[in-house]
This record gives C-alpha cells, structure tokens and sequence, in this order.
C-alpha cells in the first residue's frame, strides 16, 4: 500500500498570557483544522472509519522542549496521530498581568501544518 496526501493546513496560535508553549501549539493546530470538512476522506479516498487516517502534526513555537505531546494531539478528533516540535514561532514582549499568571511579559506564537495521508492501494 502507499500512503499518500489528503490535505494539509497551517494554522496559527498565540498564549497572550502565562507563556505556556504547549498552549500556543494546541491553538495553532485547532486553528489549522477548524475550517475544514474532510467528507472526501470517506466519499473520495473511501476510508470507512476516520481513525484509519494518518495525521502528521509538525509545530514551531519557543521552547519546544516544554511541549506537552498528549495536549496539543487531543485537539485532533482522529486518526493516528504523530507530532513533531522543533523551534520556531515567534517570542513579542507584551504586557505581564500578574492575575492571569504571567511569569514574564512574553506572548508565544506557534505555526502548524497539519497532514492528513490515506493508505491507498
């Protein structure tokens, strides 16, 4: 069988407050996937259960190594779903208020690009 691609979609996302990278990365892959409807996965490619469908997730955001896998994934509703961090995004100093958490004045911002491959025969 040979895997080949479906779609892919970037997104973009921002944690304002609390710097937490780990949120930045989930909300650049929900704002990847939120515009889409992947009926073809089914009707065209003729997948029968969206779980059969390979999801590569590749993430740039500052500190990558504080990423935590399992939450930025749980934003994908199916497939086997991988995910790859590497350094990237984007660091804009913004405003620190202490009652939401801030450490610093630190806004983080991912980029995502989320692929979706079917096995095909």
């Amino acid at each position: 069988m040979a895997r080949k691609r479906f779609i892919i979609e970037m997104g973009m996302g921002v944690d304002q407050h609390g710097q937490e990278p780990t949120v930045a990365a989930a909300r650049a892959v929900r704002n990847a996937i939120a515009h889409n409807a992947l009926t073809g996965i089914m009707e065209v490619a003729g997948l029968t259960d969206p779980n059969d469908m390979i999801v590569e997730v590749q993430v740039a955001v500052p500190y990558p190594e504080q990423v935590r896998e399992a939450e930025v994934l749980a934003v994908l509703p199916f497939g086997q779903k991988t995910l790859t961090v590497e350094y990237g995004g984007m660091v804009v100093n913004g405003l620190a208020i202490p009652s939401l958490n801030d450490k610093n004045d630190e806004m983080l911002i991912a980029v995502a690009a989320v692929t979706v491959f079917v096995e095909t025969a």
